[in-house]
């Protein structure tokens, strides 16, 4: 008999009791039962507890010492390598073949141990209720996507509501200072918005170091982003991962059920227009026991975000290299070309995806950022000024390997340079495919490829033929002109001129000689 069909018996014995039999023996007779029973609820409406006795564990007492001193050496062990219950399993299978035991088994008796020698720690959580616009979490989570048809391990920034549930979800090849930045500002659009507080983990990006308690030496650059923005910053403490479990959850929630299977994708942007679908489609949902969804929440919690600012924040960071010899510019621990002469200091931006140089207030070089270690990022449109000189070098030129690379150096390229070698010779021919790669700058790569192709098809192997192909496709096709009815050019008809007056000129001069 369970426990609720038992307290419903002993009331129906007080109630026989008191309105009924009026005796023992009579309510026993009537509801069939002992009168140790009709004493038991006489005395008290709640039936006492059960004794259950405690059964053997045959199956269980040899494996009892091993496990014993497994548990005593994990006490010394580092946290995130002692064993598992399932490890413990698998070990006896291995070392105690004799002993056959079910895994259950060991997993019961294992975490009745760990709790009693105070290796599993119960934690109790405090539940939380937020105002509306009052605090959103930031964090980073990995995930994977195929991008491009390769493999690639993308780092999405997420910040999460924590009064309305909303997230933002935005991914990056890398998450530097400067994409962590970009990806608020996104945030904030995304949630119409700035929120007064903002919680973090204790990110580099934000933190330069951690002092006493929740105090934070933070960076620069984050500082004057919080101020520009007008919000306030909360770190967790070290190692305290709950301190922040709204966007810990948000993380692994959106990774299982909008990452799964594998995105597959063209481009960084088309993952995170996938990325921005799916948090749109999660505005539908109802988390726990609340009273509206989550895009319901978040258009209430608008009205209480605090504005967005006029203008935003300069997300790059800024430094200021010299030329090189060869041609580029150290920024943090890579290479960039420019077409500036060596020596000249340039302005470089570093942006989340790519860099920029400046130089006289001028843009004279954009790449995108390489996030690996003493790489030298190549651009050959910025050496063929110098390669005009130096023609020999530019075979076995890294910029050229690198177009090769990019896909930016077509066949039809090396058929136009292999017929100017054979028809001018080597240098000459090299130095003619230069100047044909000059007028790419003029006209843009893609017109001149056209124009270079047309000029293979009809076996014209000259740079101003070049030119003149590119320039007529750049003024096009004359329009045909109107017709115009031959016996109508009559009335334009005009008598021949005459010399006839001039020679009465001659009449008053005379003939000694000519007037100088």
């Amino acid at each position: 008999m369970d426990r609720r069909a038992k307290v419903e018996l002993f009331e129906q014995i007080r109630r026989e009791y008191e309105y009924g039999e009026g005796t023992i023996n009579g309510v026993a007779r009537k509801l069939g039962i002992h009168r140790r029973m009709v004493r038991e609820a006489l005395g008290d409406a709640i039936p006492r507890e059960r004794k259950i006795s405690r059964r053997g564990k045959p199956r269980l007492e040899p494996a009892k010492p091993f496990i014993e001193a497994i548990l005593q050496a994990d006490e010394n062990a580092p946290r995130k390598q002692r064993h598992t219950a399932h490890r413990i399993w698998s070990r006896i299978r291995e070392e105690l073949p004799a002993v056959s035991i079910a895994e259950s088994s060991i997993r019961r008796y294992v975490r009745e141990r760990k709790i009693e020698l105070g290796l599993v720690k119960h934690e109790t959580f405090i539940p939380q209720s937020y105002a509306w616009g009052q605090e959103a979490q930031v964090d980073w989570y990995e995930a994977y996507a195929d991008i491009g048809g390769e493999r690639e391990k993308a780092y999405v920034f997420c910040m999460r509501s924590m009064a309305s549930g909303g997230a933002f979800h935005c991914a990056f090849p890398h998450c530097s200072q400067q994409a962590f930045l970009e990806a608020h500002e996104l945030g904030f659009a995304y949630f119409w918005g700035v929120f007064k507080t903002l919680r973090y983990d204790n990110l580099k990006s934000a933190v330069k170091k951690i002092l006493r308690g929740h105090q934070r030496e933070e960076t620069t650059r984050f500082i004057a982003f919080r101020s520009h923005w007008g919000f306030q910053s909360e770190f967790c403490t070290p190692g305290e991962g709950h301190e922040k479990g709204g966007v810990e959850g948000e993380g692994g929630y959106f990774r299982r059920n909008h990452m799964v299977p594998v995105p597959q994708v063209a481009s960084w942007e088309a993952l995170n227009l996938h990325l921005r679908e799916e948090s749109r489609r999660d505005e539908e949902r109802w988390i726990g026991e609340r009273s509206q969804s989550v895009g319901a929440g978040m258009t209430v919690e608008r009205e209480h975000l605090r504005a967005l600012a006029e203008e935003g924040f300069d997300l790059a960071s800024v430094h200021f290299p010299e030329v090189n010899g060869s041609g580029c510019v150290r920024v943090l621990t890579n290479f960039y070309s420019v077409p500036v002469p060596v020596g000249v200091e340039v302005q470089a931006k570093v942006h989340s995806a790519y860099v920029e140089i400046w130089h006289q207030g001028q843009r004279v070089a954009r790449h995108e950022r390489c996030f690996k270690r003493q790489q030298k990022v190549l651009n050959l449109e910025h050496y063929l000024d110098a390669l005009t000189k130096k023609p020999g070098a530019f075979a076995g030129s890294t910029p050229l390997e690198q177009w090769r690379a990019q896909g930016r150096w077509p066949a039809s390229f090396d058929r136009y340079w292999e017929m100017l070698k054979q028809r001018r010779g080597k240098q000459d021919g090299t130095r003619a495919m230069i100047e044909a790669l000059l007028l790419g700058r003029q006209y843009g790569y893609p017109a001149l490829k056209e124009a270079l192709e047309k000029a293979l098809d009809l076996s014209c192997f000259d740079v101003e033929a070049l030119r003149l192909l590119l320039t007529a496709e750049r003024s096009g096709k004359r329009e045909p002109g109107e017709t115009v009815e031959i016996g109508a050019l009559r009335s334009y008809d005009r008598p021949q001129p005459t010399t006839e007056k001039y020679d009465q000129l001659l009449e008053k001069y005379s003939a000694r000689g000519v007037i100088q």
